[in-house]
């Protein structure tokens, strides 16, 4: 059923151009990886992105193939988050060097999982029935992991890389993103074997993998037809309310000085009440949003600025979303939070969150008593502590009034603040307790005009189609933007722009499997890989008492 490195097709002599054949199909692979995802976007890249070097893996010894799937890492994640350099050298003050080390680091972290997957494939059968079902399995379980170990970073993950694929992306309110990575791998897999039998023809032991592929490719885009199809129904027939998106657009190096604050603030109320002045009477917003931090002070304890935000909601009568840093002080022990205000619009505070899920050496330092030494990368960033995690919604009234009601209806949203946006789970404990829309509040001025802007907002495709919710996503300096429930992008503002987009968006209320039951799919997935092993370690045991 198992056997170790029997695969192996070894010359009986070793070339020079051996190893570069191989280094070359590795690197090909983890560039044509690194196309499949924003701001490339060759999206169908990804079917057949791992090929090349799946095929090279074929000829290699276990050492061998781990050190060619660390390379693979290496290759993808420098070209895929190369911006982390830039970013903690311009905002965080890093000397080049150091910034360039941090990123080293982290890409031979996250290397790390396609060097274990390419190890342990060479444990398993590569021409068995079941070869290409492990091989998504393997990797689908290790994107999992690399979301919440060692507080977790699924940036990347193969899934993310088919955002527009709308039919495609609909699976995700059973299985998460992990199950369009799962059917992403499954067809590599499949092309591997196959082009490996090209001069042999088709074995009968393709024969068997290459239906059930089929039919479950075949089996997941029907099913995004008729769910498309279902939920447009839905949204028709759903309550509405009516958003508004702030975008500021205020520099890194201007948000926090001194000097800018008055006019951050100024651009915040202009941008809101110009785009009331166009939304008119008919379209008037029940929720403005802005940006995670867009206040650069603490709100209800800076006086002056505070009651200039106090008046414009009041002036305009509606309910604001507001970032803001926070702080609380307790047996003489002061701690900060990135929070977000709900204000009704008498600007009575009637909810907060406080970012729950923090940036690492970002926002907080792990271990922070031991390692004292190493601070923070970005010391702009602030020195925060971990909110509450009941994740209970914000209520705000819809002001919006129908012709046949004269009712206001309450809505709740869940509110993700930046990096949360990356962890499923946040999102559906919010709308477990209640939210019927979503939003995520950012500051992306770190990220300037990389490709990280783009790449961030395409993982907040995947929350609102995990969940059945509109996303709402207010960025300082774009990308902000509407998701509808089936993931379509229904607008967005362009990056570094002064810009407020309004639109009526729906509110569903009915509880996708995904937001039920959570990660049960990749959980599954590791659950097979580690039965496989106990099966072959039993037989193992038998074969030798025989």
């Amino acid at each position: 059923m198992i056997r170790q490195n029997k695969n192996i097709v070894r010359p009986k002599y070793c070339p020079a151009n051996y190893f570069t054949v191989k280094y070359i199909t590795t690197v090909i692979s983890g560039l044509a990886l690194t196309l499949s995802f924003p701001e490339a976007n060759l999206s169908y890249l990804a079917f057949f992105a791992l090929v090349p070097w799946l095929m090279s893996l074929r000829s290699m010894t276990s050492k061998e193939s781990f050190y060619y799937g660390f390379i693979l890492g290496l290759v993808h994640f420098f070209t895929l988050i190369y911006w982390i350099a830039p970013t903690l050298h311009e905002y965080g003050g890093l000397h080049l060097i150091l910034a360039v080390s941090t990123l080293i680091l982290l890409c031979v972290y996250l290397s790390l999982y396609p060097a274990i997957f390419a190890f342990i494939l060479k444990q398993m059968d590569a021409d068995s029935w079941f070869a290409p079902l492990a091989a998504a399995c393997l990797w689908t379980g290790l994107e999992y992991i690399r979301t919440y170990a060692f507080t977790g970073f699924s940036w990347g993950a193969l899934g993310y890389s088919q955002y527009e694929n709308l039919l495609l992306i609909q699976i995700a309110d059973f299985s998460g993103v992990y199950g369009v990575s799962f059917l992403i791998v499954l067809i590599n897999y499949l092309l591997t074997s196959l082009g490996l039998s090209l001069n042999k023809g088709l074995h009968k032991k393709h024969v068997l993998p290459i239906i059930y592929t089929v039919i479950l490719f075949s089996g997941a885009i029907f099913y995004g037809d008729q769910k498309i199809n279902t939920l447009n129904s839905q949204i028709k027939t759903a309550k509405k309310t009516i958003i508004m998106l702030v975008q500021g657009n205020i520099k890194q190096d201007l948000k926090w000085s001194d000097q800018f604050k008055s006019q951050t603030l100024k651009k915040y109320i202009h941008l809101s009440q110009g785009e009331f002045e166009k939304a008119g009477p008919l379209k008037k917003p029940d929720l403005v949003i802005w940006p995670e931090t867009a206040l650069p002070f603490y709100y209800g304890f800076d006086k002056n600025p505070s009651n200039q935000v106090d008046q414009c909601v009041m002036a305009l009568k509606t309910n604001f979303l507001i970032g803001s840093p926070a702080f609380k002080t307790e047996e003489n022990q002061t701690k900060f939070y990135n929070r977000a205000y709900m204000l009704n619009r008498f600007s009575i505070i009637t909810g907060t969150y406080d970012k729950t899920h923090l940036v690492p050496f970002g926002e907080y330092v792990p271990f922070g008593a031991y390692l004292t030494f190493l601070g923070k990368l970005t010391a702009q960033a602030g020195d925060f502590s971990s909110g509450d995690k009941t994740f209970n919604p914000l209520k705000f009234n819809d002001h919006h009034l129908k012709v046949t009601s004269n009712l206001k209806v309450t809505s709740k949203t869940g509110v993700l603040i930046c990096f949360e946006v990356l962890f499923p789970s946040i999102a559906s404990r919010f709308v477990k307790n209640g939210a019927d829309i979503l939003t995520t509040i950012t500051n992306d001025a770190w990220f300037g005009h990389t490709s990280a802007a783009l790449q961030h907002f395409s993982i907040a495709v995947f929350r609102a189609v995990e969940n059945r919710r509109t996303m709402a996503r207010a960025a300082n300096t774009g990308i902000s933007g509407f998701i509808d429930p089936k993931g379509e992008i229904l607008e967005t503002t362009q990056l570094f722009t002064d810009q407020a987009i309004t639109r009526q968006v729906p509110c569903l209320d009915q509880i996708s499997f995904y937001t039920k039951y959570g990660d049960i799919f990749a959980i599954g997935s590791i659950v097979a890989i580690c039965m496989l092993f106990m099966v072959k370690g039993v037989r193992k045991k038998i074969w030798n008492t025989v």
